[in-house]
This record gives structure tokens, C-alpha cells and sequence, in this order.
């Protein structure tokens, strides 16, 4: 098997979907925790230079989230719902509050490769080809590269 050490992402052709894999030295249950536990997300999501502010965190099935990621005095906001949330896979809305009509539904999963090793993929589906390009334009990668990077850092650290 592949070791995927840096973020993979996907466009489908045939559907509105981004497709991310990235594998970790971490068990499933560490990284289930790193995305349920709203002071370890805060401490790890996006790119560098920004901070996370935990404004709800619910991260049960049925249970919502809101956050807000600030850079140099500007505020980003997103929310959602968590539909399902089990240790193998996360179901959840994704919406940033600059398009409040751009929900994305994300699926997640932790799929264990053993060894203590761990791969996580993720798949968004959103509204339109429109708005999954505009994501891949975005410069999303470099937020989830330097997120996970951080991610990894306090996984190898025992803060996970």
C-alpha cells in the first residue's frame, strides 16, 4: 500500500465532489479525537497564521458547530451540523458565512492501516461544479496541508 504523506485532492468529473486522502502516524481513535475535540480542532485547523475560536461545538450525531478563523483582525465564520459522528466516520454540513448558500455535505473516515497508522479521507460534495472550483481555486490545500502538518506536529508531541 501507498503511503499518502502529503494531502491528495480529487475533483470528480462527474459529480460535484472533492476527494481528500492523507494518511497519519496516529491511531483512528487519536484523529476521531483531533475532529471531535473542539480545543484540539482549534489548536490545529487551517493555514498558519491564523487562529481558531470554538463559538459551539457539538460533535454528537444530530449535534451543530460554529467556528471563527481570524488573520490579522479579519474574522471567517463557518458552521454546520454534525449528522453522524462515530469513531470510524464523521457525516457533516459544512458552510462558510461569505456564502451562506453554499452548504457542502462532508463524509470522513479514519481508516486504520495498522502499525499505528491511520488514513484519513474525506469527500465534499457541494451545490454546483461552479462552487467545488471555486474551492479548488481557493488555495484550500494550503490551509489543509499546513493544518494536518500542525495536526501531526501535536499528534508526535502526545498533545493527541
Amino acid at each position: 500500500m501507498t503511503t499518502i504523506t502529503e494531502t491528495s485532492i480529487e475533483a470528480d468529473p462527474k459529480v460535484p465532489v472533492i476527494r481528500l486522502s492523507r494518511d497519519f502516524e496516529a491511531t483512528p481513535e487519536q484523529l476521531f479525537r483531533a475532529h471531535t475535540d473542539p480545543v484540539l480542532f482549534a489548536r490545529w485547523v487551517g493555514p498558519d497564521g491564523m487562529t481558531t475560536r470554538i463559538e459551539h461545538w457539538d460533535a454528537t450525531s444530530g449535534g451543530s458547530w460554529r467556528y471563527v478563523s481570524v488573520r490579522d483582525g479579519t474574522e471567517f465564520g463557518f458552521h454546520g451540523c454534525f449528522h453522524e459522528v462515530r469513531v470510524d466516520r464523521i457525516v457533516q454540513t459544512f458552510t462558510y458565512d461569505g456564502e451562506p448558500d453554499g452548504v457542502s455535505l462532508g463524509t470522513m473516515w479514519f481508516e486504520d492501516l495498522g502499525g499505528g497508522r491511520t488514513r484519513l479521507r474525506t469527500q465534499s460534495l457541494v451545490d454546483s461544479f461552479e462552487a467545488r472550483d471555486a474551492w479548488l481555486r481557493s488555495g484550500m490545500e494550503v490551509g489543509l496541508n499546513q493544518g494536518y502538518a500542525k495536526l501531526e506536529r501535536m499528534i508526535h508531541d502526545g498533545a493527541v
